[in-house]
């Protein structure tokens, strides 16, 4: 006969990932970002395994350019797809249609990832993901002191968060009038953020 575990304390939040992965690589000549290969795999698979083994689940992933050949090339079992048909407008509608794709009950918290940054893996993930993610929840990595990505917020911050997200400044108009509550979670030893924006940022690839 099985025993209850006995309670051990609050119940941990439950965050989930995700993974913003919609840019078309304007100035990469139209090549989409999710599938730029890094390692021998399309950009979006390392991000959802930073994501994932970081911690969080479930992961949720926004696609907009070529997304029929994301789905058909890159492996995302497990994963929630939202489609973004105005990507191209910028992050702010990927963002807000990300935040629309997440169950409204059940999830405390989102950490919000780029495709493009190949640099933050599971380490600066599982950092911020356990900076204490509650319903009110802000925090973001930080590389030297200065704000980075992944960016967290508490589900009490979503509506909010999506009002503010237009153009291409996803939630920054947001954080940066709620600085005052923001917790920096240190991961410049960890992670490194660099953008894959231009051909010359190839190079970080594998």
């Amino acid at each position: 006969m099985s025993h209850p575990q006995p309670h051990s304390g609050p119940q941990a939040p439950v965050v989930a990932g995700l993974l913003l992965a919609a840019g078309g690589g304007r100035r990469l000549g139209g090549r989409p970002k999710a599938l730029l290969t890094h390692r021998g795999r399309p950009l979006v698979e390392h991000a959802v395994r930073a994501l994932r083994e970081g911690g969080c689940g479930p992961v949720h992933v926004v696609l907009g350019a070529a997304a029929d050949a994301v789905r058909e090339t890159a492996d995302l079992a497990g994963c929630t797809v939202a489609e973004n048909p105005d990507w191209e407008s910028g992050m702010g509608s990927s963002l807000r249609a990300g935040l629309a794709s997440l169950p409204a009950e059940g999830v405390d918290a989102v950490l919000v990832l780029l495709v493009d940054q190949p640099g933050i893996g599971a380490r600066a993930v599982a950092r911020v993901r356990a900076a204490g993610l509650s319903r009110a929840a802000l925090a973001a990595a930080a590389y030297g002191g200065e704000r980075g990505h992944p960016l967290a917020f508490g589900a009490d911050r979503w509506a909010d968060i999506a009002a503010s997200a237009v153009g291409d400044r996803g939630a920054r108009a947001y954080v940066a009038a709620h600085e005052g509550e923001l917790t920096l979670v240190e991961c410049g030893d960890v992670a490194e953020e660099y953008d894959i924006d231009t051909p010359g940022d190839l190079r970080h690839l594998e």
